[in-house]
């Protein structure tokens, strides 16, 4: 049986902040558990809920060197829903109220927990054949692993995966403030090393370098990071280690997101009856957030952060051309104040056609992609994205624009050869979003048996957890053999 270590910084159901903690939280169960014993550490937050953190085991605790420093690591442990997870704890790094506090605070945080991590293992008798590293908080790991862990035999055979969720986040500071943390001798760290990038120390760089495979959260976007656009200045690392990058998907737990036993929606159903039940999901959504109920209307939605990655810079340049349309518009999610406020202006505009829900609500989502005709996604770039996956499977067409998971998962509608899954843009064009639009607003009026068909097919997809978990196998088979 191979043993994997999964590292990570936030993880559910103890502490999220994005889709990465969805990942950690949700693949460890997914995996073949005669052939694979996938166990979670992560920080013991003083954040974490006390439901779990009074559940938690003590299992040991003793003294790590952190280069000249002398910290305290105590490690919990903890069994939940058959994976078994352990917690670093130091109250000065993790006491705080939020996993993530200042960058610089945040960089010896994260350092010392890679480090205590690989002394950990030893003292717990859990020795992995692989260590699966997730974006920059844990991406000292490997870094560790091929310089100061490099002559410690019980680590000679392991070998090290580095996810990631999103290249944007990479964790820089001062070189010098880097290496009076962790000690890293200067072939590590300072100029031409695997840590340094434009004369700054770059965690997520050191674990790309040293990492014995990459994976991406989509295909696309393991293309996409290797070019100067999309490369967060790391574009020609990643091109010189594409031969070692995979990009699988994210996948959905399809036992939360089913339409026909959510219990969060009204009117429960399957591929078979969704054309009469979504309809009327449809009229009970529209009765909940005020506006007119007309089972004809095209309404489009958008569930995010509401920031200028997410492309709502788009969606603020032609929102008024939208409103001008027969259509209504939804929105749900918090972010940037100007575009809170844009939704809030529209709605108070146009009051029958425009709902702006400026919070979260996860009840409120899985209504949405019940009711809802279509789904916006206009990102500038995307790595994987979760909400067109949850749209499909709940028969909720996406509108999207070809980046990253969003290009990989939503085939574009064809209406001479009757295929897609969706609408897609190419080019980050206001007008050009506008237009596809427009075209899916005149399939849904003018051509609804086209339209039915595109979202029984959406909803045959398979984008479960079981399906990328499969492929995390392969990969794990074929580096630790």
């Amino acid at each position: 049986m191979k043993k994997v270590l999964f590292v990570a910084s936030e993880c559910v159901p103890f502490v999220k902040t994005g889709g990465l903690a969805d990942v950690v939280g949700t693949l460890p169960k997914m995996y073949d558990k005669s052939r694979y014993d996938v166990r979670i550490i992560l920080p013991n937050y003083l954040c974490i809920p006390a439901a779990y953190r009074n559940r938690m085991e003590d299992i040991c605790s003793f003294e790590i060197a952190l280069s000249w420093r002398k910290q305290y690591v105590g490690v919990k442990k903890m069994i939940h829903e058959g994976v078994t997870c352990y917690f670093i704890d130091n109250e000065y790094y993790f006491g705080g109220t939020a996993p993530y506090d200042n960058m610089y605070g945040d960089m010896e945080k994260f350092s010392f927990f890679c480090k205590a991590v690989l002394e950990v293992l030893p003292v717990i008798n859990f020795k992995p054949d692989l260590i699966h590293c997730h974006d920059w908080q844990a991406s000292l790991v490997p870094v560790y692993l091929k310089s100061l862990f490099a002559d410690w035999t019980f680590y000679q055979k392991t070998k090290t995966i580095m996810t990631i969720h999103n290249l944007r986040f990479q964790g820089i500071c001062d070189i010098g403030r880097l290496q009076d943390i962790t000690g890293f001798p200067d072939s590590v760290i300072q100029c031409g090393g695997g840590l340094e990038a434009y004369g700054m120390a770059n965690m997520l760089k050191g674990g790309l370098v040293y990492a014995d495979k990459i994976t991406t959260v989509s295909k696309t976007y393991a293309d996409e990071i290797c070019t100067v656009p999309y490369g967060e200045n790391l574009h020609g690392l990643l091109a010189e280690r594409r031969g070692d990058t995979i990009g699988i998907l994210n996948g959905i737990d399809y036992e939360i997101y089913d339409p026909e036993t959510d219990k969060a929606i009204a009117y429960p159903y399957s591929v078979g009856r969704v054309r009469s039940q979504k309809r009327l999901n449809k009229l009970a959504l529209q009765k909940e957030l005020g506006l007119p109920q007309d089972k004809d209307k095209f309404v489009i939605g958008i569930i995010s952060r509401l920031t200028d990655q997410k492309g709502l810079d788009l969606i603020d340049c032609v929102m008024r051309e939208i409103c001008a349309d027969d259509v209504q518009f939804i929105c749900l999610g918090t972010g940037e104040e100007r575009y809170e406020n844009m939704f809030r202006y529209y709605e108070a505009q146009f009051p029958d056609r425009v709902s702006a829900n400026i919070f979260y609500s996860d009840e409120l989502s899985h209504r949405m992609y019940a009711g809802l005709d279509a789904i916006l996604m206009p990102s500038q770039f995307e790595p994987c994205g979760l909400c067109q996956l949850m749209a499909l499977r709940y028969g909720t067409v996406p509108i999207v624009r070809e980046t990253g998971g969003l290009a990989d998962t939503v085939e574009p509608y064809n209406e001479y050869e009757n295929t897609g899954t969706g609408f897609s843009f190419a080019n980050y064009n206001a007008h050009e979003m506008l237009d596809i639009i427009r075209y899916a607003g005149r399939v849904f009026r003018d051509d609804r048996k086209a339209w039915n068909r595109m979202v029984a097919r959406g909803m045959k997809k398979d984008y479960s957890w079981q399906r990328s978990a499969g492929i995390y196998e392969d990969l794990y088979e074929s580096l630790a053999g």
